[in-house]
């Protein structure tokens, strides 16, 4: 089993390696995806960092922050690489009041573009419905499920969004448009495009560090959820080892 997981920055990347040095998988090595990156002064590209264990291997790479330079990111990645069984999007994210507490987990039984449609005046079109393209990618039902038993999270619709919800009025919104979505991010759904692209199936796992809802900063756990981020990778190997991409 070979598997692209992709974060959107370093530090959701640095926490899911240490889950999977805790749960024994060796760095082989390194490369730089990207063969231009404009960067600010002094900063340096972060790498695709390869790791594995009994014969698998897990590769980690941050692919950017937001859909398309999550898309762009993980497809680039998947192109140079060996070649691959699964791509996780991983990292933190927002849970939805009552359904994903602070600190705790979920993993996706979808992932929806939630706000990828047209606006009108009865409400939000999502662009399946306009016959422009898709707002939805299938996941392994069988993965998702294992995946949450063995993490002990939440299950449910998680949306990817270009602007993380700042208000009630928002939050009431999407879960009006989507009454089983447990979390929002804003990368899920492009990792997901890249991979169908390659014709490979993937899962997303995110961390909560704040409540869909009002934004308020000081009510952040971004440690306790890059914490829980490096739990679930330590106890996801085994899950991710056992599948096949036979099952659904």
């Amino acid at each position: 089993m070979r598997v692209l997981v992709a974060t959107a920055v370093a530090a959701e990347a640095d926490s899911v390696a240490a889950g999977l040095a805790a749960a024994g998988y060796a760095r082989l090595g390194e490369e730089f995806v990207r063969r231009a990156v404009h960067t600010a002064p002094g900063s340096v590209p972060s790498p695709l960092i390869r790791y594995g264990r009994a014969g698998h291997e897990i590769h980690v790479y941050p692919a950017g922050v937001g859909p398309a330079a999550a898309a762009a990111g993980t497809a680039l990645a998947l192109g140079r690489g060996p070649g691959y069984d699964l791509v996780v999007s991983a990292g933190i994210g927002g849970g939805f009041p009552g359904a994903a507490p602070l600190g705790s987990l979920v993993v996706s039984s979808r992932i929806v573009a939630a706000d990828l449609g047209a606006g009108s005046p009865e409400g939000f079109i999502p662009v399946a419905e306009l016959g422009f393209g898709r707002h939805e990618v299938p996941v392994p039902g069988a993965l998702g499920r294992r995946a949450t038993e063995a993490l002990g999270a939440a299950l449910g619709t998680i949306l990817t969004v270009t602007t993380a919800t700042g208000t009630a009025e928002r939050a009431a919104a999407l879960l009006a448009g989507h009454p089983r979505a447990v979390a929002e991010a804003m990368e899920g759904f492009g990792v997901a495009e890249a991979a169908d692209q390659y014709g490979l199936p993937v899962l997303e796992i995110r961390a909560i560090s704040n409540e869909v809802g009002p934004r308020d900063r000081s009510a952040w756990r971004i440690g306790d959820a890059l914490a829980a981020l490096t739990g679930a990778f330590g106890k996801l190997p085994p899950v991710l080892e056992s599948w096949t991409t036979h099952e659904h």
